[in-house]
């Protein structure tokens, strides 16, 4: 039965799990700060400003992030407890909501790297992928297709859900594998859903390759024509913040899809390697440390963010106002108010002879 097998394909080892639960309990105190503070930046203190196109996919991938902190706790229960009940809604919920967020991430930081790349192709900005019509479509296609996915899943498990009560009764340890829980019907969406994903990424990581090598390449040809023009300048500095985000996209996520789908479809091969299973679970980890590296992303690509550092900055710096500096305010704001009162009173003795 699988439920018997899990503890051999998943082990449960509570010095690994206790290291686990302290890291992701790290990240996600880092990670809402961190994205917290963002989400605040763009839609509290820079609402007033003309959006752009890279502004809204920035927004939806602080989105995305502040998200997948939020999914983090249901995780660290999962490695802090064995009960069945926590595993369902983990596997039913948690880890639907968090796969969700991390390809969110992963399809805007595609979008931000092809605007930035349209914008030097097309510097004038005539182009509709660079409109912030075209960031609103792309925006809300984008969650439409991953909430559709997330849904189907959500839905086909909760209908075999007494399947699962089954299978979490047959474990001798109450320590049930997400992919134990799953019906045949389930199994094959899973992989499904898992070779959607593995498309996704692949496009995503060719992409952030190209746009960094033509950009590379436009610079250097800039560079031996006009080596100290402007606009080469400007392709250093847009080949440098691509570098930062093929840097952070690859770090984060190349590792877990390079354990993660062979696991996910070959399980059983690796199911007496113990060690697989933590190198998987270490790959999740690396990608959730998106959650806390993003905001470098932020800082590089959006003015507003980077005037909010500086402002804050600055009035922290700023000394306060002393008590003479406050008197000689009161004094001048009194004076100004004696001259006003003067001048009515010289008009209307004025009006008056007349």
């Amino acid at each position: 039965m699988n439920g018997g097998n899990s503890t051999s394909c998943e082990p449960n080892h509570r010095a690994a799990n206790t290291f686990f639960i302290i890291i992701y309990s790290l990240m996600f105190l880092v990670g809402l700060v961190l994205n917290g503070f963002t989400l605040r930046v763009y839609f509290c203190v820079a609402q007033h400003q003309a959006s752009s196109s890279v502004t809204i996919y920035l927004k939806n991938l602080a989105a995305s992030d502040f998200l997948i902190s939020l999914c983090l706790p249901l995780r660290i229960m999962n490695f802090a407890t064995n009960s069945s009940v926590i595993r369902q809604v983990y596997c039913n919920f948690g880890a639907s909501a968090f796969y969700l967020n991390m390809y969110a991430s992963i399809l805007f930081m595609g979008y931000i790297a092809a605007n930035r790349f349209m914008k030097i192709v097309h510097p004038l900005g005539n182009h509709f992928f660079q409109t912030t019509r075209a960031a609103y479509i792309t925006s809300v296609l984008t969650w439409g297709f991953l909430l559709a996915m997330t849904s189907t899943y959500v839905v086909l498990s909760l209908l075999t859900q007494e399947r699962e009560q089954k299978l979490s009764q047959g474990s001798p340890s109450g320590f049930v594998s997400c992919d134990d829980l799953h019906s045949p019907q389930l199994s094959l969406l899973y992989k499904i859903i898992h070779s959607c994903s593995a498309i996704i990424f692949l496009a995503v990581l060719v992409s952030l390759v190209f746009f960094y090598y033509s950009t590379s390449r436009k610079l250097s040809l800039a560079q031996r024509s006009q080596a100290t023009s402007s606009n080469s300048k400007k392709l250093a500095k847009s080949r440098r913040n691509m570098l930062v985000l093929v840097t952070v996209f690859c770090v984060c996520f190349v590792p877990y899809h390079l354990i993660r789908l062979p696991y996910a479809f070959k399980k059983s091969l690796f199911c007496n390697w113990s060690w697989f299973f933590y190198l998987k679970e270490l790959s999740v980890l690396v990608s959730v440390l998106n959650v806390c590296l993003d905001p470098l992303i932020y800082f590089i690509f959006c003015k507003a963010f980077r005037a909010q550092m500086s402002v804050r900055r600055a009035s922290r710096d700023a000394p306060s106002p002393t008590q003479a500096d406050v008197s000689e305010r009161r004094s001048s704001s009194g004076w100004l108010r004696n001259m006003r009162k003067m001048s009515v009173i010289s008009l209307t003795k004025q009006s008056s002879v007349l």
